[in-house]
């Protein structure tokens, strides 16, 4: 149980606080407009709406804890196959909806800066995800290997 609430609360600091806070930091004064703060809202509102519903449905139906990193378990591990819920839409629900929180935040700032820090962090989760899905096919086979020609990595209909 004690895991768990760490591998919860270094998700919760690290992608919802401590990522945008740098995306925050670089980019210095800003002054956004009205248009810029209502998509904010939305895609964060969205984007965090996804990765809370994956996380939940991560817990009751995996049986496991989103925090991984590469390879390293933090928490316990999914003991089942997802692909129904937000696995649907996509292999890393989470993370789509990170990334839309993300491209809020960006919108909101508005500044090449946190434009950096945001392909970087796709860049490096862009990794976790490739070592992330080798470990499924280990564990899953088959199941895991026909859901990926049905399902999108991250974007739906599109990656």
């Amino acid at each position: 149980m004690l895991r768990e609430l760490i591998g919860y609360a270094l998700g919760f600091v690290l992608f919802i606080l401590l990522i945008p806070f740098i995306m925050w930091k670089v980019s210095g004064p800003v002054a956004p407009r009205t248009a810029q703060i209502v998509a904010f809202g939305i895609l964060a509102v969205a984007g965090i709406g996804i990765s809370v519903w994956s996380i939940v449905y991560m817990k009751l139906v995996g049986k496991g804890n989103p925090m991984d990193a590469f390879n390293h378990e933090v928490a316990p591990r999914t003991s089942n196959l997802m692909t129904e819920g937000p696995y649907r839409l996509c292999r890393n629900p989470m993370l789509l909806g990170v990334f839309m929180y993300y491209l809020g935040i960006l919108i909101l700032l508005w500044n090449v800066k946190a434009g950096v820090i945001f392909v970087a962090f796709a860049c490096i989760m862009a990794v976790q995800v490739k070592r992330e899905e080798s470990r499924l096919e280990a564990e899953f086979g088959d199941d895991y290997r026909e859901y990926k020609k049905k399902t999108k990595r991250i974007i739906p209909f599109v990656w």
